[in-house]
């Protein structure tokens, strides 16, 4: 696992405490470490793919990994859109690349509606979280 890592880091520290976790990408079982983003686990597992663009089909990857550009949106535990830069690695989770991900505020009908601020965006999926519905 650990082949595109860097273990010891001067100013980070070491890595070797940290525990590992297990999950499944693509029907593919891997691992990770406690404190991992969902990107960064498939980093150093050696994958870049995430998904494919919506309308082009061309192959999409971590671009910002600051949750900013919406590139590394996945299916995880089934839910839609959910963006791997931003999401904590937890055991057990089952990440799906490939599908077509709704578009991000795809429903908003003008620039007032979008989201300014980080807390802002959260706020918004978790209402349509509750409603059942994707932002």
């Amino acid at each position: 696992m650990n082949q595109n890592r860097i273990i010891k880091h001067p100013v980070l520290g070491d890595l070797e405490n940290k525990k590992t976790i297990t999950f499944t990408y693509d029907q593919k079982v891997l691992q990770g470490f406690e404190g991992d983003t969902i990107a960064s686990a498939l980093l150093a597992n050696g994958i870049r793919l995430l998904r494919v663009h919506e309308q082009s089909g061309a192959p999409r990857g971590i671009y910002c990994n600051i949750g900013h550009c919406f590139e590394c949106r996945m299916t995880v535990n089934e839910m839609s859109g959910v963006r791997a830069c931003l999401t904590e690695l937890k055991e057990n989770m089952i990440i799906e690349s490939g599908k077509i991900q709704p578009l991000p505020f795809a429903k908003t009908t003008s620039a007032d509606d979008l989201p300014r601020t980080y807390e802002e965006f959260t706020k918004k999926c978790n209402s349509h979280k509750e409603e059942g519905t994707h932002v």
